[in-house]
């Protein structure tokens, strides 16, 4: 299950994927949607309030699917100071939800969401979110955008663990391979990048 963190809207996708398809029992097949949306607050609430509604929200959505991992943002200092600081409490109350319920968690940086759905650790929103179709057999990019990010969350942390134990490219599917790819140009570079919010380039 990936999760967008946001104060306003927290971004949620849960996908599936056989198992036992590569070696060392981790799926590299085509993940498929399970479920995705978002978690919202209101704006004009205080803030005790809407961290609530969003706690609450992600506990429903993890005890509704009971997912194996869950997947978060790793959140980045940006110079709009409130917005990090609500983004940041998002991503707490999902990590705890994780951990209330025994679940494992996983962060992943922007740049590394972009590289393994797209196979560019720059790439725009919309290509993110046309890629995260494609992926999953979608006949159109999945909405709210956030939706689309939380499931290319999800997306990347599948294809990363498949990655790990299938180091031939004969064991890898093609997008796995472009991501591969775009992690070592990424090393030769120097390249760290995750800065900005997922689809949001231009932000520090």
């Amino acid at each position: 299950m990936g999760v967008d963190p946001g104060l306003t809207r927290c971004g949620v996708g849960v996908i599936d994927s056989p198992k036992g398809t590569a070696r060392g029992g981790i799926g590299t097949a085509q993940p498929t949607q399970v479920a995705a949306g978002v978690v919202r607050s209101h704006p004009r609430q205080d803030l005790e309030f809407r961290l609530l509604a969003l706690s609450q929200g992600l506990n429903d959505w993890v005890e509704r699917y009971a997912p194996d991992v869950v997947v978060v943002e790793r959140v980045f200092a940006q110079h709009n100071v409130s917005t990090v600081m609500g983004t940041a409490q998002a991503a707490g109350l999902a990590m705890v939800a994780a951990a209330s319920h025994g679940l494992t968690v996983a962060q992943h940086t922007p740049s590394e969401v972009k590289a393994a759905v797209t196979g560019y650790g720059d790439a725009p929103k919309e290509q993110i979110g046309a890629m995260v179709a494609r992926i999953l057999g979608l006949a159109s990019a999945p909405e709210p955008a956030d939706a689309a990010d939380a499931l290319a969350l999800a997306i990347c942390h599948l294809w990363r663990q498949g990655s790990a134990v299938a180091t031939d490219t004969a064991s890898q599917t093609p997008a796995q391979q472009r991501w591969a790819a775009a992690q070592r140009a990424a090393r030769r570079t120097g390249y760290r990048g995750g800065r900005g919010r997922l689809g949001r380039v231009s932000k520090p």
